[in-house]
């Protein structure tokens, strides 16, 4: 019989608690270790039974959740599954939070906390589940690349479309992936559209806060932007992110429209209009994640001539969407995260295609 995971919830709201507990505690498969109104409480009842996962809240009295986070990463590393508040405050001291070393995120709003965390309650005990499986690698402090090395590109239109497009899909982990990818970008990489599972505000600041540490610009995207040399488009949360094509040059599109695969934006959405409109001229990577969202969109794309890329089981945080997509047969190459900038500044896709034609 498989032994439940363990989970530690640490929240100031007495109600947050409770319906946590009660949520988590309904499934056979967890285990409530304890709960805790502050870290300081926390650290005092998990010594007696240390958790598999803890659920944490961000903002609470005497210590705050990514202080206490910092800490355990040092002294204890264990799965965090942040609890925060759908804000704009809230999304930046979140992005910190992961920054810091949690796995992943679940939001909660400021009324209606409870039917909402119950409504929300498959998702929960699967962000739970996939976080006690984690794999937790070293933190590194972000570096900020050194402005004299960064420099706009010139967003001319194409004389013929060649240009490299990079589809980039990811989930649980993918923060820590996309800073590892993106910060040894050069100021002039191939332009790069990317899905990052994330909920609505958090994408900004998620965009926002890669921008200031990486050569080339990264932003939110907006209905109708180019895809350009030195350019990252990160799909806004709660929209759907697609490729197109304007005359000569790509462009991207973005729309609402039911979940798919259980998300929006959804990797599957992006890569199969990658798939179908730049065929053989993109690079499609799926990395770190829960899930199989991505699998087949990875697998329309290398059907369409695409290179296609796997991250590998040992440096994912959670081996779920590459898993999926290699099992499938849409990854042409199975590599570690360390040499995932190497693969798109290289220009394997070009390469490999050049080779195979």
């Amino acid at each position: 019989m498989t032994t439940p995971v363990s989970v530690f919830i640490v929240d100031d709201s007495a109600v947050v608690r409770q319906v946590l507990t009660q949520m988590l505690g309904a499934d056979p498969g967890i285990r409530i270790a304890g709960s805790a109104p502050d870290p300081i409480f926390a650290l005092q009842k998990m010594q007696r039974d240390w958790p598999d996962v803890i659920v944490l809240d961000v903002e609470m009295p005497r210590m705050d959740g990514i202080t206490f986070l910092r800490k355990l990463m040092q002294e204890r590393p264990t799965p965090v599954v942040i609890c925060s508040t759908l804000t704009e405050k809230g999304a930046d001291t979140t992005l910190q939070a992961l920054s810091a070393g949690a796995v992943d995120i679940i939001t909660k709003p400021k009324v209606g906390l409870k039917d909402f965390l119950q409504s929300g309650s498959q998702h929960m005990l699967q962000v739970v589940k996939a976080a006690a499986r984690a794999s937790l690698g070293p933190v590194r402090a972000p570096r900020a690349a050194p402005p004299a090395e960064r420099r706009p590109v010139a967003p001319a239109a194409m004389s013929q479309t060649t240009d490299q497009v990079v589809a980039l899909g990811t989930s649980t982990g993918g923060t820590h992936a996309l800073e590892a990818v993106l910060t040894r970008m050069p100021a002039d990489c191939p332009g790069i559209v990317v899905v990052q599972h994330m909920p609505e505000k958090f994408t900004a600041a998620f965009a926002n806060r890669l921008n200031q540490l990486c050569r080339c610009e990264v932003r939110e995207a907006a209905d109708g932007d180019r895809v350009i040399p030195g350019l990252v488009l990160i799909a806004p949360g709660g929209r759907h992110m697609q490729l197109r094509r304007s005359g000569a040059q790509y462009r991207v599109s973005v729309a609402d429209g039911p979940p798919v695969n259980r998300h929006k934006p959804s990797v599957d959405v992006l890569f199969r209009s990658v798939a179908q409109v730049a065929g053989r001229n993109a690079l499609g990577i799926i990395m770190t994640g829960m899930g199989d969202d991505g699998a087949n969109g990875l697998l329309a794309m290398r059907q369409a001539g695409a290179h296609t890329i796997a991250q590998d089981r040992d440096t994912c945080v959670v081996f779920g969407m590459p898993r999926e997509a290699i099992e499938r047969g849409a990854a042409v190459e199975i590599l570690p995260l360390g040499i995932m900038a190497e693969a798109i500044t290289g220009s394997r896709a070009g390469k490999r295609n050049a080779a195979e034609a």
